[in-house]
């Protein structure tokens, strides 16, 4: 509140030219009002929300045998190596340690990882554009759209990727891949500590590679 405060205490000078006075506001009251407004902003602004990715594990159908659930999931696995230098490799199925061969080298590049894992996921894909569109046109709820995307993802005959990376593969590289999941709607993903014998593959893979430039150079 504004007071006014008069230093003649109401006397008048004779010959004084104008009454000079001091003004003092009180700002107390804007401290309450300021509290109210933080209050208000705090309860009706929307809080940013943690965005998760989706992750959908293979099934665990208690009528398949364990000798059967290996089996089918040797055939429709697919290892993804991370490794320095930007380096991508994969092996089909259950690996051979013992030749290093079997390692196949792949980039991050749409003609890459991208490439292979549509073609191995191309019924899939396919349904989940169909799917996609039919939303799109409002022929479907969200709640059996999101429903039915999990199941094509997860189903029957897609594959299922394990996502290795070595202690040089950068955090970028892995992001790579997760996106490149995301992009040829696999399903059945998981990132899991690499192997001795993994490492194996990749460094014999290597000096192959180093083999043949000396060759080519000579």
């Amino acid at each position: 509140m504004a007071e006014v405060q008069d230093k003649n205490n109401g006397k008048k000078k004779k010959g004084s030219k104008q009454k000079k006075m001091n003004v003092r506001v009180d700002f107390t009251p804007m401290v309450d009002m300021n509290m109210l407004l933080i209050t208000f902003f705090m309860l009706c602004t929307s809080l940013s929300k943690p965005q998760t990715m989706e992750i959908n594990m293979p099934s665990n159908d208690k009528s398949i045998t364990e000798q059967q659930q290996t089996k089918v999931k040797a055939s429709q696995a697919i290892t993804l190596l991370l490794d320095a230098d930007n380096k991508l490799y994969y092996y089909e199925g259950e690996p051979n340690y013992k030749d290093y061969t079997s390692l196949k080298e792949s980039s991050y590049a749409a003609d890459g990882l991208r490439t292979m894992l549509l073609a191995r996921n191309r019924d899939a894909v396919r349904q989940v554009e169909e799917l996609k569109q039919k939303k799109s046109d409002l022929q479907v709820a969200d709640s059996v759209y999101e429903r039915r995307l999990s199941e094509i993802k997860g189903g029957k005959g897609t594959p299922t990727i394990i996502i290795k990376a070595t202690d040089a593969a950068t955090y970028k590289n892995l992001i790579d891949v997760l996106d490149e999941m995301q992009i040829c709607s696999i399903g059945k993903y998981v990132i899991t500590d690499i192997s001795a014998g993994d490492k194996f593959l990749i460094d014999n893979y290597a000096k192959k590679g180093a083999l043949s430039a000396n060759l080519a150079n000579n």
